[in-house]
């Protein structure tokens, strides 16, 4: 049976006809359904992020594995977990079939072997308290599915999030995250609406997963890692928002808890040294909102 990733689009059939208009417009439609799409089924997605949580509480690390465009938005994903949320890299990493090499350039034939899947788990020393997501947009990559069976044999728990009916062997999977996004408007072209559904499915995966891990308070980006002027000024301005000092008294209170959000805003309100602000944060497992409320 033919999968749904590589019939034809009827709306498309004549693609190279179209103006650019209209072909934008018909990529902007076909774009729109996919929120809805995902949106009629989140209890797959819940149950997959309470997975991670308890991974992160048992002080496991996340895995994303792919091929091509899936692997590239998985180490996309993972790299923007340290400087939005202060995350050490090797809690969240991503793992490409070919390598780094991959990011920019094609590596013909790296998905195809199940035991290089097996490989690099084994390589990276997954144990029982990692959690392990296997993204392969026609569920068919070979390397995503070897990393999942070395992950579940080591006691992993594992995921795979495909845009296609997986029928082959599941029992080396704990969950499935499965949506039909229709075909693409370029037949087999899953760098488009299968990877713009992959994008939105890591961002809840990865974003929930550290609001319930205390990296979030409110909605402010309080263990954000103040790396570059950006993020300086970010958090100036989230110490002050919270605080209502003016940004000079919030860079000082900034400067004194050696450029952590958290620590100056526990020092703040609870008039603390630096280390005893570490250390209360630490007695509350850095859940900001135990103290300040």
């Amino acid at each position: 049976m033919t999968k749904i990733t590589e019939t034809r689009n009827s709306l498309s059939r004549n693609l190279d006809e179209m103006s650019v208009s209209k072909i934008i417009q018909l990529m902007n439609n076909e774009d729109k359904e996919i929120p809805n799409i995902i949106g009629q089924n989140l209890n797959i997605i819940k149950n997959v992020i309470n997975n991670i949580i308890r991974t992160f509480e048992s002080n496991g690390r996340l895995f994303y594995v792919g091929c091509g465009t899936s692997g590239r938005l998985g180490v996309l994903d993972a790299s923007e977990c340290p400087p939005t949320f202060k995350t050490d890299p090797s809690d969240v990493q991503g793992i490409i079939a070919g390598g780094y090499d991959a990011l920019y350039k094609s590596i013909e034939g790296a998905e195809d072997s199940f035991e290089d899947g097996q490989s690099i788990i084994i390589d990276k020393k997954i144990k029982s308290s990692d959690s392990v997501v296997g993204i392969s947009a026609s569920g068919s990559a070979k390397f995503v599915l070897g990393a999942l069976s070395q992950s579940f044999n080591f006691g992993a728990y594992t995921c795979l999030i495909t845009f296609n009916d997986f029928n082959n062997d599941k029992s080396y999977i704990n969950d499935i995250i499965s949506y039909n996004l229709g075909p693409e408007i370029i037949s087999g072209s899953t760098r488009m609406k299968a990877g713009t559904a992959t994008k939105m499915i890591l961002n809840m995966i990865s974003t929930t997963s550290m609001v319930k891990s205390n990296k979030v308070y409110k909605n402010y980006m309080v263990d954000l890692k103040v790396s570059n002027r950006k993020l300086k000024s970010r958090a100036i301005n989230i110490i002050s928002e919270i605080t209502k000092l003016n940004n000079k008294k919030s860079s000082l209170l900034l400067k004194l808890a050696k450029n952590d959000v958290k620590v100056a805003l526990v020092m703040n309100h609870n008039d603390l040294s630096y280390k005893a602000a570490c250390e209360l944060l630490n007695k509350n497992k850095g859940n900001l909102r135990n103290i300040l409320q």
